[in-house]
């Protein structure tokens, strides 16, 4: 071979050498060109998810601000006020609405049903007590058929449709925690209060407290029956004022059932069972059982009454103390709460529309009588002083004879009279 042709071979090895580089070197490049586009596109797409990001926590975080803005304006946006509302409450006294099975049936008040009906025993105060926005009285018996009579000298039961008795009168609410709620046992209890509900009548007493809505204020009713253990009620006040509370009540009227009958001022227990009770948070304190008036105290402001004497009485055909009052108190409530202006209004009645016996329709005194009402309970109040008796009064008016065993009071004139 001669020298021409190996120079070709070597130029040829060369040049396919070099050949070999640039590919190589075109491959690294388009590679790395290659690479250098992913990554760009990486980050483009980084920017873009980041910037979308961003953009959506922008448009959150203006909306939680406007969330937050619009919620801060409610919070600092006042409520509206409650605008004042008055109620006016009648509180009355002892209901018997039955007999005793040995009294003479032709003077009871259930011979009165049979002949005149459910709406005759109250016609005379319907016309208050429908004018008012709360009545509120005492049943003292039982509605029943039970025959089971407790061992006691005076029990007093009728059907359960004398119930309608207080439906018909526009008397609303009753107490039902006092000495003849279980006259013919547990059984005759539980039947009252079927009867009570048939009727549409609330009811409260013991353990059992209410509230009810009157003209958009809930009203809670306590019911005390004080005389088996006196001092030892506290706590079942306590707890009953507390429970009422806790249902919502903004207005309370704790009904007392206690003292001694025929007495004419309040004893010791009644005096710091009705401070209590007022102390827990009553705005109203009522009671009953003596069987006559007894005078009115204020306490803090609040008004104790302390016996309001019967009402529609079926206890007694021949009483010689026939005196009784409706006792009215208008509360003013607002978003503050029971405003302290101690609005009432004391309407002197009778027991009965006849001055000679009970003809078991209660009925408004007036002229003289309704003043000699008035100054009767004047007086009894002025005995009552920061909780004590007057020493200078003597609670010595009435003429009844007390009867230490019974339930009742018997007429110093008519001993005899089993109607007591």
């Amino acid at each position: 071979m001669n020298q021409t042709g190996r120079h070709s071979k070597k130029r040829k090895r060369k040049m396919v050498k070099k050949s070999r580089y640039y590919r190589e070197r075109q491959l690294r490049i388009l590679y790395i060109g290659i690479g250098a586009g992913i990554l760009l596109l990486i980050l483009i797409l980084s920017f873009a998810v980041k910037g979308c990001s961003s953009r959506k926590s922008k448009a959150a975080s203006s909306s939680k601000a406007e969330n937050i803005s619009q919620t801060g304006s409610l919070t600092v946006t006042p409520e509206p006020k409650m605008d004042p509302v008055s109620l006016t409450l009648s509180v009355v006294g002892d209901c018997t609405l039955g007999t005793d099975e040995y009294f003479d049936y032709d003077t009871s008040l259930n011979a009165y049903y049979e002949n005149y009906g459910a709406d005759y025993f109250m016609a005379n105060v319907k016309s208050i007590f429908s004018k008012d926005d709360l009545t509120i009285a005492n049943f003292e018996g039982t509605l029943t058929e039970s025959t089971e009579r407790e061992d006691k000298q005076f029990a007093f039961k009728a059907p359960a449709s004398y119930a309608n008795i207080l439906t018909a009168g526009s008397v609303e609410a009753v107490n039902t925690a006092n000495n003849h709620s279980h006259d013919y046992g547990e059984e005759s209890f539980n039947d009252t209060l079927k009867a009570l509900d048939t009727a549409n009548i609330l009811h409260f007493g013991y353990d059992e407290t209410a509230v009810t809505e009157v003209k958009d204020v809930k009203v809670g009713l306590v019911g005390i029956y004080e005389l088996n253990d006196h001092l030892g009620r506290e706590e079942q006040l306590k707890q009953n004022i507390a429970k009422v509370k806790q249902d919502g009540a903004q207005l309370i009227v704790v009904i007392f059932h206690w003292g001694n009958e025929k007495e004419e001022v309040p004893d010791e227990n009644q005096k710091t069972l009705g401070h209590l009770a007022i102390d827990e948070g009553a705005d109203l304190v009522c009671g009953h059982h003596p069987h006559v008036l007894q005078g009115i105290e204020e306490y803090k402001g609040k008004n104790i009454v302390y016996s309001l004497g019967n009402f529609c009485f079926g206890g007694n055909a021949y009483p010689s103390d026939m005196d009784t009052i409706i006792f009215q108190q208008t509360f003013t409530i607002d978003q503050n709460g029971v405003k302290d202006d101690n609005v009432t209004n004391i309407i002197p009645c009778s027991i009965s529309s006849d001055s000679d016996y009970n003809n078991y329709q209660p009925t408004p005194a007036e002229g003289e009588e309704a003043t000699r009402i008035m100054q009767k309970i004047q007086k009894r109040s002025s005995w009552i002083k920061d909780g004590t008796v007057s020493d200078s009064e003597t609670a010595t008016e009435s003429d009844e004879e007390y009867d230490e065993n019974s339930d009742a009071f018997t007429d110093s004139d008519d001993t005899e009279d089993p109607e007591a």
